[in-house]
């Protein structure tokens, strides 16, 4: 299965072939529609203007569950189209939260133990013992530096058989990342942060893009 929202994120419709079905469950030839991975859900989207319901990764292949009457079979010819707004905001929070993450673990060398990139906000869980908005000054200095430089985003495959990915800021970092991406910290834009205390010693950072909070150099703390 050829993965064009790798190749092109920013492509919102594609022609493609249906290459199996079983009951309600296809797998394509080409997709544009990304899957749950890495944190980051999947896209709302449709294909011959049927609901995609569901959708996850068996290998390399990636199986989209469809409403019932869809009536595809094997061969046939049909058109994708991804809720375009829902996976624009995705990859703004998705590279908004892999900022914030680099910064952190590099700066302050905490732990990350979970995170999730959703369409309204992002959110990284770490392993701290101290309130974690007390570092978001120093956190949100940096990442103003970067969004105000523009910096390229590259991405590409580190191991193409594998289909393992990558993002690059020159000079900056490289991260393993098989998520979508934009093509620059500008498109990224600034953010807001929020603490939750999740439990003991476990702190959560929720992202959320400065357009929905009306500024862009805000940092809130509970």
């Amino acid at each position: 299965m050829r993965k064009v929202f790798w190749e092109d994120p920013y492509q919102q419709t594609l022609t493609t072939k249906v290459a199996s079905v079983e009951g309600n469950q296809i797998i394509v030839e080409d997709t544009i529609v990304f899957s749950f991975s890495g944190g980051q859900e999947s896209d709302k989207a449709t294909l011959n203007e049927f609901a995609i319901l569901d959708s996850r990764i068996e290998g390399y292949q990636i199986i989209y569950t469809l409403e019932e009457g869809h009536g595809l079979h094997p061969g046939d010819i049909v058109t994708m189209k991804i809720d375009w707004p829902r996976r624009y905001r995705l990859m703004r929070l998705h590279f908004a939260a892999e900022l914030i993450l680099e910064l952190v673990t590099r700066k302050f060398g905490l732990e990350k133990i979970g995170a999730h990139i959703a369409e309204t906000k992002a959110r990284i869980d770490f392993v701290y013992d101290q309130n974690i908005s007390s570092l978001f000054e120093d956190i949100l200095t940096e990442y103003n530096k970067i969004i105000e430089r523009d910096e390229i985003i590259k991405t590409d495959f580190s191991d193409a058989e594998n289909q393992r990915r990558f993002w690059e800021i020159e000079g900056f970092s490289k991260v393993p990342c098989g998520g979508t991406h934009v093509k620059s910290t500008a498109e990224v834009g600034f953010v807001t942060l929020k603490r939750k205390n999740i439990g003991s010693s476990k702190e959560r950072i929720e992202i959320i893009l400065a357009d929905d909070a009306h500024s862009n150099m805000l940092f809130v703390a509970d």
